[in-house]
This record gives C-alpha cells, structure tokens and sequence, in this order.
C-alpha cells in the first residue's frame, strides 16, 4: 500500500514539474511575443514595397539581408534594436556611437571603424518603412543560392556554415542542463517526503539514503558514450568551419616593401583610384601603379622622405618595386574591373571597402563565391543611356515589374566567370 501511495505521489509530483515547466516555456513566449510587439513596425504592402526600393537604391552597397557585407547582415534587426535606436543611428550614426551607445560602439570597432552614411534626411516614415522590409524579409526561410548551368541543370551554391547550427546546438545543451535541474528537484523532493514517512521497508531505506556516486558516473560506459558523441560533434563543426575558410583571405593584410598610406592619399588629398590604378575603367586589372605616377608628384613633393626615397632607388636601377599582391581571385575565376566599375558603376569601396580610412590596405570583402552571387542577385543594372540593355529591359518589364537584376540577365550562368 505504501509503495502504490509513493507511486503516486511520485506521478503528481511529476505532473506538477512538468505543469509548471511548461508553464514556464508558455511565459517566456508570450513576454518575447509582448516584447517584439512594442515595435510598431508595419505589415502593409505597400510599406514594404516602398521600403524596398528604398533599401535597394540607399542601402545593399553595405549591407545585405542575410550575409555581411561592408556592414552587418540586417536580417532580424527589429529582434535585436528597438525602431527608436533603428531610426537615430541610420539618421546619424556618428552621433550614436559618440554618445557612448555600447551596441553602437562595438558594431563600429567591430567592422573596422568604418563610418556609415548619415542619412538623415530620411523621414522617420521612410526609415520605418526600409525596417516593415527588412522585417518582412527576416520572416521568410534562407534559400540556398541556385546557378544554372550551360546545359540547363542547377547545381546548389553553399553560402558557408550557418549560424544556426551553432544555436541548435546551445539551445540543445541548456535544455538538457533544465532537464537535470528538474530531474534533481524532483528526486530531491521524494527523498525528503518518503524520508519523513513512517514504516518504510528496509530496501525503500537503502533506496532513499543512497548516495550519487559521481566517480561512478563518469566511468560508466554511458558518460564516456556521450562525451564521445560530443567531441565528434564539436570536432566535425570545427572541420566544417575551416574548410569554408579555405582560400579566403578577408583581413589580410601584408607589410608592403613602401608605406604608402591610402588614408594621406585617397582620403586626406582625396586623389582619385583612377589615378594611380589607370586600367580600372578600361582593363580586366586595375594595374598596380608604376613609380612614374608616383614621380608626377613626388619629383617634388617630400622628396627627402625614406620612403620616396626607396622609388628613386628603384628607379635608377630600373627594377621594380615589388608590391605584395593583396586580392587575389582564383585562376578559375573571372572578374573583371572595366566591366564593374565603368559599366555598372560601383564604387571602389564596394568591394575594397573605405579604403581612404586605412593606413595599410587590407582585403576588407570575403570575395567568395556566395558573396559575388548575393551581390548579382540584390545590384540592379544600371541600364539609363545605354541602347546595349534596350531589348533586355523591354522583355524583363514584359514579365516583372521590378528593377532588372544582374541575375535577370544570366548574372547567375557558370560560365559568366567560369571560363
């Protein structure tokens, strides 16, 4: 009678545990649900499209929804700021961090120190309508990147390991740690009724008065089983990781054999890129500058300088100067600068980022595969005054009303860059 009385209670003590934790979980959605609900952020259509066109004309040279640009990814803002926050750092981001904002500070340490564009003379409105977008396309599932092949089959591009890989796998180990919180409150609970109890058997006494023998545990087969599958699991993620890392070099950044600042260059003497790079707007390369551009100015100018000094020297005797490559592509990969910088019209910074800020030039963009797809498919064609695109624009606005994409016009085909 005393065991089916402990069977029992053993039940509704469970059932309680378990009532209760799920009223636990109920709670915590509901103030996450009432949290989210604050951000008065619209779901009209029209909103949205607005907020579109406006994020694709002001915003996708920096940033992107789902990947990292020269800025962060943006997908899921509205969970992480309020619209508040939102709306003063895209009006001034300046101001933000120098008012010592610590969000605002770490994300300006954390993608280089790179200034963002004040655009305050975005309305209040039209910035929420660009956040109602942003959100919108928060709430839709990360497709995979597909290209088309030369013979018409689709092969799937990866954009590298994803970060919700590394969440599940949190949110897995503090679910199982909760699960043994509960676990022990509720063993906890039936020693100390069942020890209060009277008339207890010999076997229930040993049962309640038994010890966890720790040492025990770990040398179970089971322990060693699971530490087991965990090292595998940790290992493999961290082989996965590494292999995307494979061949990309963003951060690198060489000793050149001359300091040559870009800061004092093409920021503080605002010279132009094309100056120096003279096959940017007509050449596959932009051509690294000979040291005759460099005398154009330097015949003259900080002509006692040992860093000048080193160009002379060089060329008296006629060698060059052997600068350290920084961005380099694959062989199998095509790329070509004209075709970007003359014909569509992308600055610089796009994928060199602010170059006028650094001192030693860095490679500021992955330049992977999945970054030059996002880029195709988010970048409208610049086809204002050129015949070139006529008959393009004529069958894309016959099917889709939305700006021409360089994926609309085989931006996404292998052999684009693959030759």
């Amino acid at each position: 009678m005393l065991k089916t009385d402990c069977t029992n209670l053993q039940l509704g003590l469970i059932s309680k545990k378990i009532i209760l934790s799920f009223s636990l979980i109920f709670i915590t959605l509901f103030a996450i649900q009432s949290v989210e609900a604050q951000v008065e952020v619209p779901t009209d259509a029209v909103v949205i499209t607005s907020g579109e066109k406006l994020f694709k004309a002001n915003c996708t040279v920096c940033h992107s929804i789902n990947n990292r640009v020269i800025g962060p990814a943006l997908r899921d803002i509205t969970k992480r700021r309020d619209l508040a926050w939102i709306q003063s750092f895209v009006k001034n981001s300046q101001k933000v961090i120098k008012s010592g904002d610590e969000y605002a500070v770490k994300l300006y340490n954390d993608y280089n120190k790179t200034e963002m564009t004040a655009f305050d003379f975005f309305s209040d409105e039209e910035i929420l309508s660009i956040v109602a977008y942003i959100k919108d396309e928060s709430s839709k599932e990360v497709v995979v990147a597909v290209a088309e092949t030369a013979e018409g089959e689709t092969a799937q591009v990866s954009e590298g390991p994803s970060e919700y890989v590394t969440i599940i796998m949190v949110g897995l180990v503090v679910v199982l740690v909760l699960i043994l919180i509960v676990l022990g409150l509720v063993i906890s609970v039936l020693k100390k009724y069942l020890g209060d109890k009277d008339g207890i058997s010999e076997e229930d006494q040993e049962v309640i008065d038994q010890k966890i023998d720790l040492g025990k545990f770990f040398r179970s087969n089971a322990f060693r089983g699971i530490l087991a599958f965990v090292l595998t699991v940790v290992a493999m993620k961290a082989g996965i990781d590494g292999l995307f890392t494979v061949g990309v070099q963003q951060g690198y950044e060489p000793t050149q054999p001359i300091a040559f600042s870009h800061k004092i260059h093409a920021g503080d003497n605002q010279i132009d890129c094309n100056y120096c790079h003279t096959g940017v707007r007509k050449s596959k390369n932009a051509n690294i500058p000979s040291p005759n551009i460099c005398m154009n100015c330097h015949s003259s100018i900080k002509t006692e300088s040992k860093e000048i000094q080193k160009i002379y020297a060089a060329i008296e005797n006629n060698e060059p100067i052997e600068w350290k490559r920084i961005h380099n592509l694959p062989d199998l990969a095509y790329f070509n600068h004209s075709q970007h910088v003359e014909v569509g019209k992308l600055e610089c910074q796009t994928c060199h980022g602010p170059v006028e800020e650094m001192e030693v030039v860095s490679q500021f963009a992955p330049l992977t595969m999945g970054w030059c797809i996002n880029c195709h498919r988010e970048t409208d064609v610049n086809t204002k005054g050129n015949e070139y695109y006529t008959n393009l624009v004529e069958m894309h606005n016959s099917k889709n009303k939305d700006a021409m994409k360089v994926e609309d016009m085989g931006g996404l085909e292998c052999a684009k860059c693959h030759y």
